[in-house]
């Protein structure tokens, strides 16, 4: 069954607007949900200077349409714990993300348990680097690798 062009651009202007019977609607949603939406039940297992341990199962919130998890829900965990591990060093209160790449290199299914392990690379005064490897934690098998990088700026004094 092939589709015309016209039928594609209906269907993907559908899917980005989130119309049709896929449709969920966000309006009911808190304000700045989306990172508890994806934190939810990380376990903290090691917590030091430039290095964080942790590990989750995978639950269908944080599933695509291919019942694995999303990409999306991977990158979130990529900035949000490897900004933790910055963190741990003292940095100041301030800080944006300059740059954040990932290769996903295997795929982690519901029920699944994942470690993330992230380290601080660098951490000066003005750029922190940051590592953070996720893999299955029966078999050790990484499914995404990703590395944040952040600008670290003193907070205003205004």
């Amino acid at each position: 069954f092939w589709r015309n062009e016209e039928t594609s651009m209906v269907s993907v202007k559908k899917f980005l607007e989130k119309e049709g019977e896929m449709a969920i609607s966000m309006d009911g949603l808190p304000e700045k949900f989306f990172e508890p939406f994806i934190m939810k039940r990380i376990q903290v297992d090691l917590l030091e200077p430039s290095r964080i341990v942790c590990s989750f199962k995978v639950t269908p919130r944080l599933l695509n349409g291919g019942n694995f998890m999303h990409g999306g829900a991977t990158t979130t965990l990529v900035d949000l714990i490897g900004s933790a591990t910055i963190l741990t060093v003292g940095t100041p209160s301030y800080e944006v993300s300059v740059e954040i790449n990932i290769s996903f290199l295997d795929s982690a299914y519901p029920d699944e348990e994942v470690k993330v392990e992230a380290k601080a690379l660098r951490v000066g005064k003005v750029v922190g680097v940051a590592s953070v490897e996720l893999s299955k934690k029966k078999t050790g098998k990484i499914i995404a690798q990703g590395s944040h990088t952040k600008y670290l700026a003193l907070a205003s004094k205004l």
